[in-house]
């Protein structure tokens, strides 16, 4: 594959990465899983996924020239995320957290490679379609792992991450275009 810019070819190696990552988690062995079902551990991280995406956002945020109002909405996102992290389980979290950076990844690499002129047929829909086949893919793995449970549920709650992620993109894009 040709890349656009390096740009691009960076978000495609980090998209990689965390596909990696959602990958190697499918393979972790019955005594690792046992350590992190600890509450303790889990706490941990949990509170370091969130000040890393935290950090992230901040970064975001002041990189740019954001206005009142886009941050204002930023943190309502947020608030309302950290409500939802609160009702969800462990594994939710989880699914939340991957699914939702690997579809932020998908969906720059794809808008940086149509600015750059190549032909990019609706960046937002490309992006569920590759990262739900991504978060399938996950699924259908633990078909044949025999310590795993394939769950269908789990598929519906990775659509509906990659959704919402995909949405929130492209509502902040509207918001950027509309006040600026």
């Amino acid at each position: 594959m040709k890349f656009s810019s390096a740009r691009e070819r960076r978000l495609w190696l980090l998209s990689l990465l965390v596909v990696l990552a959602i990958a190697i988690s499918l393979f972790l062995s019955r005594e690792i899983i046992h350590f992190l079902g600890d509450q303790n551990v889990r706490a941990a991280i949990f509170l370091s996924g969130m000040l890393l995406v935290g950090v992230a956002l901040i970064l975001n945020l002041f990189q740019k020239n954001v206005s009142r109002l886009e941050f204002a909405v930023w943190v309502g996102m947020a608030a309302v995320f950290l409500m939802l992290f609160l009702r969800l389980g462990m594994a939710e979290r989880s699914h939340v957290f991957e699914y939702s950076i690997l579809t932020m990844l998908i969906n720059q690499a794809l808008l940086e490679r149509k600015q750059n002129g190549f032909k990019v047929m609706n960046p937002a829909l490309l992006t569920f379609l590759i990262a739900f086949g991504i978060g399938l893919l996950d699924e259908l793995i633990q078909l044949f792992i025999p310590y795993r449970v394939f769950d269908f549920y789990d598929i519906i709650f990775n659509g509906m991450v990659i959704l919402t992620t995909i949405l929130s993109v492209v509502f902040f894009n509207w918001l950027k275009k509309k006040f600026r």
